[in-house]
């Protein structure tokens, strides 16, 4: 749900045989992926507010270590109260739970949810959009895109379905500016072609020649009157030490 960073320039690329000689998808999907990737070490602090119907507004506090060079993050728990002090830890594939109570680890999968939120560990991942996504095409093999207005922003609009089976939505909608190729408005479906979540990118601050979106909005449209807004704050990047990305340091910081 809460991937943290678009944008860049790239030249057309060539498609296999069967679609067109140049997809306008696939050096999108590139763009984005290329607006992914940290030049350096990060660490911000996330706030998730998090309104689900008939049970009001819940908010989550967190402060997040990420290093792309190995796809590592770490994210200490600072509120709500009964979840203050815990953790996760993701190094290589090996993802770790941390309870504070226990003062022990869990080893966990991607699909966890952290703190009881709707995210999970795979949105704080870097995994490439191009390797798991490519264009939807007719039965022409004309590929599924359109140039539109998103309000009053130019915006390339076009489908993309997965090319590998452990993602969340086999289908997704993007709509793209059409100058930098930001990621403004995502529509996620399931395999049947149900609309699961609507998310929209609403501000973006620049880091180091990347456009990190600070403000991003998630409409739950399974379960009406769900959604979360996540706000990035502090974000600065530079090197961080390894032992950041360790056990003993997660556990430290609940002391």
């Amino acid at each position: 749900m809460i991937k943290l960073l678009l944008f860049s320039f790239l030249t057309l690329f060539p498609l296999s045989a069967g679609l067109r000689a140049e997809s306008r998808v696939v050096p999108i999907l590139k763009a984005i992926d290329a607006n992914y990737k940290m030049k350096k070490d990060v660490r911000a602090d996330v706030t998730l507010t998090q309104q689900r119907a008939g049970q009001g507004t819940k908010i989550i506090d967190m402060a997040y270590f990420r290093r792309d060079s190995d796809d590592a993050f770490l994210i200490a728990m600072n509120a709500p109260e009964n979840e203050k002090g815990n953790g996760y830890l993701r190094v290589g594939d090996n993802f770790w739970m941390y309870r504070k109570n226990t003062r022990t680890f869990q080893h966990v999968n991607r699909d966890e949810s952290i703190g009881g939120s709707d995210a999970h560990s795979d949105d704080f991942e870097s995994r490439k959009l191009d390797e798991l996504y490519g264009p939807v095409v007719d039965s022409s093999g004309t590929e599924k895109f359109s140039r539109e207005l998103l309000g009053k922003v130019e915006v390339n609009k076009f489908e993309v379905k997965a090319k590998v089976n452990d993602v969340d939505y086999p289908k997704q909608i993007f709509w793209t500016r059409r100058d930098n190729n930001l990621l403004l408005k995502q529509e996620s479906y399931s395999l049947s072609g149900t609309l699961m979540q609507t998310a929209y990118f609403l501000k973006f601050t620049e880091i180091e020649g990347r456009f990190v979106p600070v403000k991003q909005l998630f409409i739950d449209e399974f379960e009406k009157g769900n959604k979360t807004v996540v706000e990035i704050a502090n974000l600065v990047p530079g090197k961080l030490d390894d032992k950041i990305f360790t056990k003993a340091y997660l556990e430290n910081l609940s002391k």
